[in-house]
């Protein structure tokens, strides 16, 4: 069975859970992004062990949370990146140990494996796991239980585990890097998480977003206004950074343009290219204000056309309305992100 066959099979099913719960934490309505949601509902409510894929920056922690969120399980969502840690260290951190284990340890401490328990394990570039790690995991995974370091004792432990690479681990056991019999017991479904440039058309979301997160975060800050050339603009860039590089882009223009109006040239200039920004240039000005929008009609309105129907999607339907609620209330802003989302 391909994994296009499951897809397909997939996004032929309705979903099993909420679907708001991974919308909250995945931001977007492209086609790349709704799939991969369809795909997180079909395997969180399942216990089998997840690998996600993508390119840096992709957001593939945002997958991790997703899924667990969407599982249902009590325990909490313990992250771990394996290749920000040492390898002298991160056997301590995943496996705990005991007192007196090793020079420096004046006391017990438990690992990231048992404060899983219950929950998600999310191990992050799990592809730069050194090999002995790597076979001392995979008996975890097999017994259901973690032995600490310095311990003869064995611990049982109840999770899910969430894994992410950025590197083909296919490749890695080609060149003796990466264990074949962890790999088939950590990939039992593979979720793809795709670029920004793939899911250009999710920007303004995104950008209204990251806009609400950070004004949360720093009430008295002045958001920027994108207009309409900026979302161009930041539409047809690469995006080698993937959304870790628009978070970036997003704090720059905090700082070089609190309040303004961005246009596709500042966007060039001063937020791509790390110019500073002419304070004194009329593209900076913010345009009036836009008049209130006509009363909408009444959902009553729609019972003639809809009743006219036969058997409909009904989320699909109305997920296109609100996507063309969005597109609309951008026109009316001038592509002002900000106020759009407001």
């Amino acid at each position: 069975m391909t994994s296009e066959w499951i897809a397909r099979d997939v996004a032929a099913r309705p979903l099993p859970v909420a679907p708001e719960t991974i919308d909250r934490i995945i931001v977007g309505e492209s086609a790349p992004i709704r799939q991969l949601k369809r795909l997180i509902a079909a395997v969180a409510v399942s216990d089998a062990s997840v690998v996600v894929t993508g390119p840096t920056g992709a957001g593939k922690e945002l997958v991790a949370e997703a899924l667990h969120r969407a599982s249902g399980r009590e325990g909490p969502l313990v992250a771990v990146n394996c290749a920000a840690i040492p390898a002298e260290l991160l056997e301590s951190e995943l496996f705990g140990h005991e007192k007196g284990a090793f020079t420096g340890a004046d006391r017990a401490r438990i690992g990231r494996i048992e404060q899983a328990n219950g929950g998600t394990l999310f191990l992050d570039e799990i592809g730069d796991m050194p090999a002995a790690l790597q076979a001392k995991l995979l008996r975890v995974l097999e017994t259901r239980r973690v032995q600490r370091l310095g311990s003869n004792c064995d611990t049982p432990v109840d999770f899910r585990l969430v894994t992410a690479t950025h590197r083909d681990l296919g490749q890695a056991i080609d060149r003796g890097e990466f264990r074949a019999d962890l790999y088939y017991r950590i990939n039992v479904f593979t979720l793809s998480v795709p670029s920004l440039a793939e899911r250009a058309c999710d920007i303004p979301l995104i950008l209204a977003r990251m806009i609400s997160d950070h004004l949360c975060q720093n009430p008295a800050a002045d958001a920027p206004h994108f207009d309409l050339s900026a979302i161009r603009a930041l539409s047809s860039h690469t995006w080698p950074g993937n959304i870790r590089e628009l978070k970036n882009v997003l704090h720059r223009a905090f700082v070089m343009l609190p309040g303004r109006m961005v246009t596709a040239r500042h966007v060039r200039d001063n937020l791509l290219g790390m110019a500073m920004p002419d304070l004194l240039d009329d593209d900076y000005i913010l345009p009036e204000a836009a008049p209130h929008a006509a009363e909408m009609p009444s959902p009553s309105a729609f019972h003639d056309a809809l009743a006219k129907l036969g058997d409909i999607d009904l989320r699909g339907y109305i997920r296109d309305i609100e996507v063309a609620m969005i597109e609309a209330a951008l026109d009316k802003s001038c592509g002002n992100v900000a106020r759009t989302a407001e």
